[in-house]
């Protein structure tokens, strides 16, 4: 009450933000007659004027308002658009590094135009993040004009480019991609061998279109590189069979959760079906010899009876295709993890293609914390403003629409099933079809939207479907829903990112009639034709009352109720918004309590009737809440996990990007093998304990391991006064003279090269093989709560030791393998390192395998990290001509010699044995 009270006063602090920017914004307005008076040319050369001021010492703040009052002139001359007030706000705030809220419709493109150029002129790179590439090429070819004319340079980041023309989109003045190509760039430049091989430049500004989509919706499911692991079809067809064969009564399904766990009797009964087909190992299905297994059967069981076709996926073109859960929208090259995507290939009968091992993964909410400067604009962003205070640091500004909002949001209708629900909707889209109001209906998936096609068949109503089937028709089909009398069907946010107007999209109607004519009279014809159609139709659906939002169900989050209720009454057009529920719908029947709706509702609903009730309202957006509450904690449990992760991760890539920087790492070297002996001295020789204690023959086995060295260690026991550094010190000696010996046989530069290289190649080997043990870590260190411990604290512990472990064998390995080497080079040159294969890329969620948003490379290549520490693996060749095999055979590595592929091992054991050419790693 006393709150109200003080809003009611003072106005709320969004208020007093808004109107404290108000005087920069009349500030800018002071400066737009003198820029009026600037010829084009002197218009355009504000930007080095800018640049100057810059460097003399001025802040981006300090030639902020003429800046802005520039880029709104230059603008007016480009486009014929001028900014609104309340778009010079919101360019405010993105600059200040905020969130800008602003309503659909209001311009959220054009504003961002403001902070963009503005931090630009700085030369250090802004990046303009969007949902998919449509987006991020359709705003770069539109906006780019202006920044070209004002002497600003535009990059497009795409899937598939050439290295060479990414890195120069990354050095542009400012470049557009996609949240997920970012990412990815981000992990593949920290798997490169060289500097000049990687394609971004320091992170400074981003600006994030849609960004509770992309900060929110997305932020729990990490982006991952991998590289593929051994096949294993047969055991995901077979385990496929069981699952079929499990009765609904030998488990239990939770759909919150969406996991299926089998009942005591179930155990029994799965345990004796997995002994009669011969697929268990021992006769206890707990046993360590059947994890794989059990953690399969799991996978198959989830696949077979809680993951719908056509709703969670479709089967296009022989292959399994997930559906977005928050877009409804296909996600091509993405898959489910821990086997689960398998599994339903398996229950569909395609091609089962092999599970990946992780290289290098990172979330959305560490990637984007890295930038200095980080703001974004949506639509919807106020309910989740705490969320983006607590990850982010980023504040939530709502910014006033430019006219009044004149849409009706008429109260929520409750019906007792589908069918009812569905018959209503149907006829009341052909009460408004009949009177010309266009209508966009938002479903929730695939399967909803035809059978909601099907009721408006039965009507004789015309209409759109747009889902996952119709992807690629997406952006044109939504830009004309606003059409006199048009229904358009969309699965959730369809077609965001572009505007809906009423009468019609002029641009797209346009570039539909011109086709491609050439310019000339005919073609102005065609336009002017097409812009008096447009105006008169829009005058008519103005008439009907405007574009009428329709919502077949509330969704999990406020925010996507939102988003599509902001579909309509655009730029002070009038609207209409009704969302029709009923018991079956998920969020009721899922998250809604028994008691409230269905007794109530069951008791007092005929067939066909419907009710509207702020209080039943108010429970579903109670029950919104909850499920939002849920999925933060969610979200900030993969943050808190990533977040230790994340120390480690920034350790090895800055290590890594010394060791590309650094011309010589022989001081690196000698560290690594002065630390390799003191652990193996410690370990055989623990500090405190007596010479009679120590292990001896495992220091003996160790150094010749290591070093294919002996020492008469027993004769120095024999000596007085022999401490185990004493032993350290002598090996220290020995070991970096015979290696100041062995780099005199060579050519010092080579030598150099390779110790860069085999170090680089450890690395990210030990590294990868890290990330494996923490993701198995990560699945199963839930058990410790059962033991009354936070599963976040041991994780933490555990995840350090891990660490210390994983260097230490870093450190030995590198050790062994260049003490161990010999370099046998007929013709010594320097070659170019190769180019980074085409990783498998993915986008995963660690806790459950699910909501899969990752952007594929589209790519069928393999990995080949490990390749050739002088060559490209793939250019290997032999004296019988082409070895694809063995990727050392034109290196002349000498038989006696370690392997290249540093596995410890002799040559001739390994990779060059005629036997066995292929031999792994761990061979």
């Amino acid at each position: 009450m006393f709150n109200s009270l003080m809003k009611s006063v003072f106005g709320s602090s969004n208020d007093r933000y808004i109107k404290s920017v108000g005087k920069i914004v009349n500030e800018i307005n002071a400066l737009e007659p003198q820029l009026q008076t600037l010829s084009d040319d002197e218009l355009r050369a504000q930007t080095d004027k800018f640049r100057g001021l810059l460097d003399n010492g001025s802040t981006l703040d300090d030639i902020m308002p003429e800046a802005f009052a520039t880029i709104r002139e230059a603008s007016t001359r480009v486009f014929g658009m001028r900014h609104f007030d309340v778009q010079m706000i919101g360019g405010i705030v993105l600059h200040r590094g905020e969130i800008a809220e602003m309503r659909t419709g209001e311009g959220k493109t054009l504003m961002a135009t403001l902070a963009v150029y503005l931090n630009a002129i700085e030369g250090k790179g802004v990046h303009v993040v969007t949902v998919n590439d449509y987006l991020a090429a359709r705003d770069a070819e539109w906006m780019g004009q202006l920044y070209n004319w004002m002497g600003l340079t535009i990059g497009v980041v795409v899937p598939n480019m050439d290295e060479t023309a990414k890195r120069d989109a990354y050095n542009a003045d400012i470049t557009y991609g996609t949240n997920n190509e970012f990412g990815f760039d981000y992990l593949r430049d920290n798997m490169k061998h060289e500097r000049a091989q990687m394609v971004q430049r320091p992170f400074n500004f981003a600006i994030v279109d849609e960004v509770d989509s992309i900060l929110i919706d997305e932020a729990r499911t990490p982006l991952i590189i991998s590289g593929p692991t051994e096949d294993k079809s047969d055991l995901y067809v077979a385990l496929d069979e069981v699952a079929k064969e499990i009765p609904e009564d030998w488990y239990e399904k939770d759909e919150k959760s969406k996991s299926i766990q089998l009942t005591e009797d179930g155990l029994e009964q799965t345990e004796q079906l997995l002994i009669s087909k011969g697929m268990l190992e021992t006769d206890n299905l707990y046993d360590v010899e059947n994890t794989q297994v059990v953690h399969h059967l799991d996978q198959a069981l989830k696949a077979v009876h809680m993951f719908k076709r056509d709703d969670n996926y479709i089967v296009k073109d022989g292959k399994v295709v997930i559906i977005d859960e928050f877009t409804g929208r296909m996600m091509e090259g993405r898959r489910w993890s821990n086997g689960l995507h398998q599994a339903v290939e398996a229950k569909e009968g395609v091609k089962i293609e092999p599970e990946n091992q992780t290289m290098a993964s990172v979330t959305f909410q560490n990637f984007f914390r890295m930038y200095p400067k980080l703001s974004g604009m949506t639509g919807t962003a106020a309910t989740e403003a705490s969320e983006f205070w607590d990850i982010y640091s980023v504040n939530v500004v709502e910014i006033p629409t430019n006219l009044p909002v004149a849409r009706i949001d008429e109260e929520d209708e409750f019906y007792k099933n589908t069918m009812d629900k569905f018959a209503a909707i149907a006829v009341a889209i052909k009460e408004k079809h009949e009177i010309g109001q266009p209508v966009l209906v938002g479903t929730v998936s695939i399967e909803k939207s035809e059978l909601l096609s099907q009721f408006l068949d039965k009507e004789g109503v015309k209409h759109e479907v747009l889902n996952a089937r119709q992807h690629e028709r997406e952006a044109h089909i939504v830009a004309q829903a606003g059409r006199l009398g048009a229904v358009t069907i969309a699965t959730n946010m369809a077609g965001r990112g572009t505007d809906i107007q009423l009468g019609g999209n002029l641009d797209f109607r346009i570039e539909d009639e011109t086709g491609a004519m050439e310019d000339g009279p005919e073609k102005d014809a065609v336009i002017a034709r097409v812009k008096e159609e447009v105006a008169i139709e829009k005058q008519k659906v103005l008439e009907a009352g405007g574009l009428f939002v329709l919502g077949t169900e509330r969704h999990e989050s406020r925010r996507i109720d939102n988003q599509l209720r902001g579909r309509s009454g655009r730029q002070g057009d009038p609207g209409l918004s009704r969302f029709y529920l009923c018991l079956e719908d998920d969020l009721l029947r899922i998250f809604g309590p028994d008691t409230l709706f269905s007794k109530m509702m069951n008791s007092n609903l005929e067939d066909g009737e419907a009710i509207g009730s702020k209080w039943l309202s108010k429970a579903i957006e109670t029950a919104q809440k909850k499920v939002e509450a849920r999925n933060y904690d969610t979200r900030k449990q993969v943050v808190q996990y990533d977040d230790v992760m994340n120390d480690q991760r920034k350790v090895i890539y800055e290590q890594r990007g010394e060791i590309m920087e650094s011309e010589s790492v022989d001081d690196v070297v000698l560290d690594m093998r002065h630390d390799t002996i003191n652990s193996i001295v410690g370990t055989a020789c623990p500090p405190g304990s007596y010479p009679e204690q120590w292990d001896i023959e495992g220091l003996k086995e160790r150094v010749e391991e290591v070093f294919g060295l002996s020492f008469p260690f027993e004769e120095w026991i024999e000596e007085d006064q022999v401490e185990p550094e004493i032993f350290e010190e002598r090996l220290r000696t020995e070991t970096d003279k015979m290696m100041e010996e062995k780099i005199a046989k060579n050519d010092p530069s080579i030598w150099r090269m390779v110790e860069k290289d085999v170090l680089l190649r450890q690395l990210d080997f030990h590294w990868k093989e890290h990330l494996a043990t923490l993701d198995a870590l990560r699945q199963v260190i839930w058990m410790r709560g059962i033991a009354q411990k936070q599963p976040i604290n041991e994780y933490k512990q555990e995840a350090f030791g891990l660490f210390e472990t994983m260097l230490d064998t870093l450190r030995g390995e590198v050790t062994k393998i260049l003490f161990k080497s010999e370099l046998q080079i007929s013709q010594p040159q320097t070659q170019a390192l190769p180019d980074l294969p085409d990783f498998l890329t993915g986008h995963i969620d660690p806790l459950t395998g699910l909501d899969n948003s990752n952007d594929g490379d589209g790519s069928e290549q393999r990995p080949e990290l490990f390749g050739s520490l002088a060559g490209s693996p793939r250019a290997a060749s032999g004296p019988g001509g082409s070895n694809t095999d063995n990727p050392y055979a034109n290196l002349n590595v000498s038989r006696n010699a370690p392997c290249p592929c540093g596995s410890g091992n002799k040559y001739k054991h390994c990779h060059g044995s005629a036997n066995n050419p292929n031999a792994k790693l761990n061979a």
